[in-house]
């Protein structure tokens, strides 16, 4: 059975690229709060959350009916004209 160091266990060993800029201010945040970068990385990553997407609403063009907040709201007529039917 392999050693495992106590305080790894259950992590896995990655590897990040960073700018000089990122490397630089990672290891003043480590400095400054008495952290290894890597307890400062794992900090950053657990409380981060990605911003909200863009709004993917759409108008369909050339449709008069329905308020555009939903396809389905939309007349199936209108939907289809200028398919063919």
């Amino acid at each position: 059975m392999p050693y495992v160091v106590p305080y790894t266990a259950g992590m896995r060993k990655t590897s990040v690229y960073l700018s000089d800029e990122l490397t630089e201010r990672l290891a003043r945040l480590a400095r400054e709060t008495g952290s290894s970068q890597a307890e400062v990385l794992r900090a950053a990553i657990a409380a981060y959350r990605p911003k909200p997407g863009t709004d993917r609403a759409f108008a369909i063009e050339g449709c008069v009916a329905g308020d555009g907040s939903s396809v389905a709201d939309v007349d199936e007529d209108e939907l289809l004209r200028g398919f063919g039917s």
